[in-house]
């Protein structure tokens, strides 16, 4: 059970990754789609990835719904600034933990990370339209700063009403290029 598991987790991780770096290279951010997720190969990653792995799901769920909690998630999201969930601070005014903005070169790697964690584990029944449909259904519980959902969900409807192509070119040119037009 434990080889299978290391087999379908790493290679889960490796597919995730290659299809992110993909994305990443069509919008112009190379280095950010070589780097991303290099922390899933960390032992706090990669061994709970290895014992919750299912391959419909992230394992993290597995490990949440075990333990209440998520050791691995809980590394990742604050090693890496394309989760918003890295993108939070304690307001000075509220002294409370508040969302804040993401920079647009993170928010393109997020759309990218998503459209990729739809395609690896949807797998053929992906359609354009299932990151889409995945933000929306968790967007009223989600603690993420409006300016960065709004950006996330406008490119997520791009990218189901005009696709791949249309949604990356405009990145490259838009987001990138810091001219992000909403």
């Amino acid at each position: 059970m434990i080889l299978k598991n290391l087999k379908g987790h790493f290679l889960t991780v490796v597919n995730h990754k290659a299809k992110v770096f993909c994305h990443c290279a069509k919008c112009g951010i190379l280095w950010q789609g070589i780097t991303h997720d290099l922390s899933k190969f960390s032992p706090s990653e990669f061994i709970p990835g290895v014992i919750f792995f299912q391959g419909n799901r992230s394992p993290n769920e597995a490990e949440r719904e075990k333990n209440g909690y998520s050791v691995a998630w809980i590394h990742h999201k604050g090693r890496n600034r394309h989760h918003f969930e890295y993108w939070t601070d304690y307001n000075t005014k509220t002294k409370r933990l508040e969302p804040v903005k993401m920079p647009d070169k993170f928010i393109a790697e997020m759309f990218c990370d998503r459209v990729s964690a739809s395609k690896t584990y949807m797998k053929e029944k992906y359609t354009d339209k299932a990151p889409l449909e995945y933000f929306l259904k968790g967007k009223d519980r989600r603690k993420i700063h409006p300016d960065t959902s709004r950006k996330l969900e406008f490119l997520l409807r791009m990218l189901s009403e005009k696709g791949e192509d249309y949604t990356f070119r405009y990145i490259r040119k838009k987001v990138v290029r810091k001219k992000f037009l909403l």
